[in-house]
């Protein structure tokens, strides 16, 4: 049984970490920077952040490597480097995983978010290049020491068994994934969550749910429809902090981590299992989830 399945067993839902880019920002990263670099010229702040949500709570944090396939790194001139790149989060994650103690009950999980290209009939993104470029992503995680991969904001069902498949090419670690419903409860290819859980389901996936979004009450809209086809997969939800808006020339997420901490008892009273946050989420987000499903278990 692989490392999550086990946790799984023994736990009747995981606390899983927040944004990632949210506390680099905060920490300095400039925009359009690359914040796969920072694994190597800042690895010292990406371990902070690590560090941050495993105190909060996390059970589960996610490598600083979302956009570390070498097609959006090429964007940067670094893709040459997505070997390099992959494993050093891996490397420092798993280092402030190890440094927080409890061992294997706390997992680190590499991030693998999506190309940024259009796959093939509508762009020119073949499924061979995909799978390969999620390939070496997946080697240079698997070589950082994660437990998992975590496939994450897919919004193309092709892109993501393209992901699924490369990952397994170069490793036997077990796959998380989750999409993006953003476009009236549909990703933006037009999935809805009846389809992609049926899909992947058939890709023997260790979990699968959704992930960023337009905040707390779209999420709960889908895994509400997830939880009732009853899959036999552990679900997944990691919402956005309230909806994105542009304050101040930044943007800003409108849930505070009290209206965090009831959306995380709403999707375990739903039967998820693995619940967290994306875009805007921070540690008190996280403190605030874990504590009012702590108080509620």
């Amino acid at each position: 049984m692989d490392a999550l399945s086990s946790l799984l067993e023994e736990e009747p839902y995981l606390v899983l970490d927040g944004a990632m880019g949210t506390l680099l920002i905060q920490a300095g990263l400039q925009s359009g920077a690359a914040p796969e670099a920072w694994n190597l010229s800042n690895a010292g702040h990406v371990r902070e952040s690590h560090t941050a949500y495993l105190e909060a709570g996390a059970r589960v944090i996610l490598t600083n490597s979302f956009g570390g396939n070498p097609f959006r790194l090429a964007r940067h001139g670094l893709a040459d480097s997505t070997f390099e790149l992959n494993r050093a989060a891996g490397q420092v994650a798993v280092s402030a995983r190890d440094a927080a103690g409890s061992g294997s009950s706390r997992l680190v999980a590499g991030s693998m978010g999506p190309t940024g290209e259009m796959m093939e009939p509508l762009g020119a993104l073949t499924a061979d290049r995909a799978r390969a470029g999620f390939a070496e992503q997946a080697s240079g995680l698997g070589a950082g020491g994660v437990d998992l991969l975590w496939i994450e904001t897919m919004g193309d069902l092709l892109e993501l068994r393209a992901a699924v498949l490369g990952a397994r090419d170069r490793s036997d670690l077990p796959i998380a994934a989750t999409m993006s419903f953003d476009a009236g409860g549909r990703t933006m290819m037009g999935i809805s969550p009846e389809q992609a859980l049926s899909e992947l389901a058939e890709l023997g996936l260790a979990a699968v749910g959704a992930n960023c979004g337009n905040g707390p009450e779209e999420i709960e809209e889908v895994m509400a429809t997830m939880t009732t086809l009853d899959a036999g997969i552990p679900l997944i939800a990691k919402s956005n902090a309230g909806k994105p808006a542009w304050v101040d020339g930044e943007v800003a997420y409108d849930g505070s981590p009290e209206i965090m901490a009831k959306h995380a008892l709403r999707l375990r009273q739903m039967g998820v299992r693995l619940i967290g946050g994306c875009c805007g989420t921070t540690p008190a987000h996280i403190r605030a989830m874990a504590e009012s499903l702590a108080e509620e278990a």
